[in-house]
This record gives structure tokens, sequence and C-alpha cells, in this order.
């Protein structure tokens, strides 16, 4: 479904985008993820930065590497926000050891203590942070948003399937440029009944 509304105060949530990540086809995101970073923090906006630091304590499965309930000890640097996007002082920070941002982070506290109904969701990988994230959300009651063109894939095929099949299921769809237009020009909602109680 397209963007039809932004709420008073949306939060944007960048999903993953660090250095030990954001590399070769996944990296083709950061310009619009910073743009819309900057877009929110020019209209004082929420921009909420997720980073990942590792797997779920407790996992006795296989890891991606052929590893049983292993510990990796992460090179220096690896979860640390990427450059470009130039975190700011005012940025929310939060660190997942989930797929899920929401998943015992604290995010839902945090949004609702800032009012927040609406989140916007860029990042990293679309069918695997950005679309647990987006579920998380859908369930928590907030209206999603998927800056599609702001987020990416390392399988351009589940990227696809992401962006058509399941996010039109789960929230609203826009591009970077679109999602701008509607912070500059809008349909903004500017009853704070639609803001969390």
């Amino acid at each position: 479904m397209p963007l039809t509304t932004l709420g008073p105060t949306p939060a944007l949530i960048v999903i993953d985008l660090q250095k030990g990540i954001v590399a070769g086809s996944v990296a083709s995101v950061v310009p619009n993820a910073t743009t819309l970073a900057k877009a929110f923090r020019e209209h004082d906006l929420p921009v909420v930065l997720v980073n990942v630091t590792g797997r779920a304590p407790g996992r006795t499965d296989a890891d991606s590497r052929g590893g049983h309930g292993t510990t990796t000890t992460l090179p220096s640097g690896w979860s640390d926000i990427i450059d470009e996007l130039e975190p700011q002082p005012d940025d929310h920070v939060i660190t997942k050891r989930r797929r899920s941002a929401f998943h015992d982070t604290g995010l839902d506290t945090l949004l609702r203590d800032l009012g927040i109904s609406q989140i916007v969701l860029a990042g990293v990988s679309t069918s695997s942070g950005v679309e647990s994230t987006a579920r998380s959300g859908h369930d928590h009651g907030y209206h999603v948003v998927l800056a599609t063109d702001a987020m990416a894939d390392p399988d351009p095929h589940a990227h696809r399937h992401g962006v058509e099949r399941v996010f039109p299921k789960l929230g609203e769809t826009a591009t970077t440029a679109e999602i701008i237009d509607f912070l500059d020009h809008g349909p903004r909602r500017t009853d704070r009944a639609a803001h969390r109680p």
C-alpha cells in the first residue's frame, strides 16, 4: 500500500547500517538512508540507529559458519554505526542480538515515551532485520512505513519478495523522495489523538 499520511511525530528507524555489515550490494542503500536521517533531523523528528552485536544468547543450533553454540568475538568496530549516517547526539541507539529491533531491546518503551505512533524503516537486510522489525512494529500497533529504496538484501529476490508480497500486509511503502515530500509538504495529521496514550 502506498504512503497516505505521516503523523505529527514519526520516527525513522535505521537497521544494521554498521561497519561490519555494510559492504557489497547492500551498501547501495547508504545514500538514501543518510538522506532520510538528515531529513528527519531537519524536522526535529526522532532518528533511531539500530546495530546488532551478535546472535541471541543460549542458541545451540548451527550458525552460518558451521559453529554449534559457540561465541564468536567480533572484530573491533564491527558494530559501529557507519560514518555516512553522521550519528548525532540527539539520535537514539538501540543494540539488538536478534533479528527484530523490538525484541528485548527497549525500543517499544523508547517510542512510547516519545509519543511515537508511526515508524519509518530503512536498512539491511530486507528479508531479515527490516522484515522482522516491521512485523514486530505491526504487532505492537505502530503505523509502519517501509522506505523501499533505503533498504537492501544480499539476495535481490528476497528483497523483491519482501517489498512486493510481505510489506503491503504490514504497512505502507514509499521511496525516500516520497517520504521526504510528505515531511516537507504533506498530508500530515496534526491531531494529537494519533499519538499513543
